[in-house]
């Protein structure tokens, strides 16, 4: 019995180091970010950086570092991802909930949490060969790389975050519901909309912002793409440049404690802290999920 205890003890001990560590890292790539972000500001000014609609770092003479182009790249991929992805994923969750039981529940279950685990150089590949020259042909426009293709690519890529979270939300809901509604005469569509539905809506929205994570934090696919321009799209077939792209292609080639050095440190704050709020507001939502049930 002591000897239980002692391995209990070092377990919690273990555990909470672990916790403890992951708190340090999160906190220091927090701290790394501010230190280096805010040394752009010696170079450029916050309004120019916040409200720039330019992204030109390497231009003669005058640079330029507007963050505007770049969060409107990010902002309409993952908007448009949402827009596809949204329907599509509380479909296939309310299918996958509802009507499959057993072993085909489990196998299709199994298929989409795998999905999620594709590289996504693999994906952004497919959009290059694939999707790619048929937007081309489809809509008779000069390239297949721009915001259409890689909201399609982001849409494919968030769905089995928003399947596999939604169809939890689903399940957690108590079977009483369902028992209700049939007894009142309704059919197995109306209890799924009218009653499983509402009641799992916060794990549901939990769902849906956890994809916008996904969408919006998501590097190689979106780069191979979708044109890399930093301009402000004014259609679906204008390029456009993320935040994680720009960082990803310039940083590696961008000389040490420069201005341009800087802002990109002050665009991955940009990205934490939009990345960080979408989590918080997921994990407070999925919470209260849970809450709701167990009350």
């Amino acid at each position: 019995m002591k000897l239980r205890k002692v391995a209990d003890k070092l377990v919690q001990i273990v555990f909470l180091v672990n916790a403890v560590l992951a708190a340090l890292v999160l906190f220091g790539i927090l701290a790394y970010l501010l230190l280096f972000g805010v040394r752009t500001f010696a170079g450029t000014s916050l309004g120019g950086f916040l409200f720039g609609t330019r992204w030109n770092p390497d231009a003669y003479g005058e640079p330029s570092y507007g963050l505007v182009p770049l969060l409107a790249g990010s902002f309409f991929t993952t908007v448009l991802a949402l827009v596809i992805s949204i329907p599509l994923g509380i479909a296939g969750a309310v299918f996958i909930a509802e009507r499959l039981k057993g072993k085909a529940r489990t196998l299709v279950k199994t298929v989409v949490e795998l999905f999620a685990g594709f590289p996504s150089v693999v994906i952004g590949f497919f959009g290059l060969v694939v999707v790619g020259p048929f937007i081309a042909r489809l809509f008779n426009v000069p390239s297949g790389l721009n915001l259409l293709n890689a909201g399609v690519l982001l849409a494919f890529m968030a769905l089995p975050t928003i399947i596999s979270v939604s169809d939890d939300a689903l399940r957690v809901v108590p079977q009483s519901y369902r028992e209700a509604a049939y007894a009142l005469g309704a059919t197995p569509w109306t209890t799924a909309t009218r009653v499983t539905l509402p009641a799992a809506k916060s794990g549901i929205l939990a769902a849906v912002m956890l994809g916008f994570g996904r969408a919006i934090g998501e590097t190689m696919a979106v780069l191979m793409v979708a044109g890399n321009a930093p301009v402000i799209p004014r259609s679906l077939f204008d390029p456009v440049r993320t935040i994680t792209a720009t960082i990803a292609v310039e940083l590696g080639e961008t000389p040490f404690h420069t201005t341009h050095f800087y802002a990109l440190f002050a665009l991955g704050l940009v990205l934490f802290l939009i990345a960080l709020g979408t989590n918080l507001i997921a994990e407070s939502l999925i919470r209260r999920e849970k809450r709701s049930f167990t009350l």
